[in-house]
């Protein structure tokens, strides 16, 4: 037992550390991205990060100094105590370590620009941009701001609402495009959308998936899915063509985000098991949403 309690506490740490990892690579790629492709074309990021890049355009009009990295920590310290109750510490700890060492790398590190293209810095840089949201989510993060926001709306309804977050950024567009000009706004729209939809392509915390296990001993497989889940799952029984021998196969509905988890701890107790998932397109019924940790 104590063997046991060990080797939890080590795959937490050892969770922990990879997490961290995760975040300070997402921060890193958000500000070479912000330095490398965006400031050269004097385009506008999304999110609480966009909004401090704005008002820090906007004062510097008037003659007025103020700081992008204290904006970003302005902004996003309130959403993240807004928020503390309805999402894990771990969540909101993680969160706030991707947008605080973005703060700090803005002041710290120093890039020179790739392209000379506008349309190549759009691109690459709308794709990395998104990346290093994506890589924050992974981690059991985000980039904070509007993040923050979105994966708690998306908690309760249990949809993706990447694309609202897309409406928003467009909105604070105008605003960009009003003072700065809309082939600047236009140019900016696109890099969104772009990061947008890597987002959305690789972040796929509400997609659901059907497990379906053969075995001959089903009352072990179950004993373990439903420790390690809290979906059901239907055993049906079967009977092989080429072995002529009865057998079960054990099938139930998981999110995606279980699909790794629920997988190894079968094959820990079952090696040679044979496990087959696809893609569900639609589930109605009760189905239970792991929250954000």
């Amino acid at each position: 037992m104590k063997q046991k309690l060990k080797q939890i506490k080590k795959n937490k740490v050892s969770r922990l550390i990879l997490s961290i990892t995760m975040i300070v690579a997402s921060s890193f790629l958000q500000v070479y991205v912000i330095k490398v492709f965006m400031n050269p074309c004097n385009l506008l990021s999304s999110g609480f990060t966009g909004v401090a890049i704005l008002i820090n355009k906007i004062t510097n009009l008037f003659g007025i100094q103020f700081s992008i990295s204290l904006g970003i920590l302005l902004l996003n310290v309130p959403a993240a105590l807004l928020c503390f109750k309805s999402v894990s510490k771990r969540f909101v700890f993680l969160s706030c370590l991707q947008f605080t060492l973005t703060s700090i790398f803005l002041k710290t590190l120093k890039f020179e620009p790739f392209f000379d293209d506008r349309t190549l810095n759009v691109l690459f840089g709308g794709f990395l941009y998104g990346l290093c949201t994506v890589l924050a989510l992974k981690s059991g993060g985000s980039t904070g701001g509007t993040d923050f926001i979105s994966l708690y709306i998306s908690n309760k309804i249990q949809k993706s609402t990447w694309n609202y977050v897309f409406l928003f950024n467009c909105s604070m567009l105008i605003i960009f495009g009003l003072f700065f000009g809309w082939v600047n706004a236009g140019y900016s729209i696109v890099f969104q959308l772009i990061s947008t939809r890597t987002i959305s392509n690789f972040h796929h915390r509400y997609a659901q998936v059907t497990i379906e296990v053969t075995t001959d001993d089903p009352d072990t497989i179950t004993n373990v899915f439903i420790k390690n889940c809290k979906h059901g799952m239907s055993v049906v029984q079967a009977y092989g063509a080429y072995s002529k021998e009865t057998f079960y196969i054990c099938k139930s509905v998981i999110s995606s985000y279980e699909e790794s988890d629920i997988i190894e701890s079968i094959k820990e107790v079952k090696p040679n098991v044979i496990i087959n998932t696809y893609k569900t397109d639609n589930f109605y019924g009760n189905f239970y949403w792991k929250p954000i940790e």
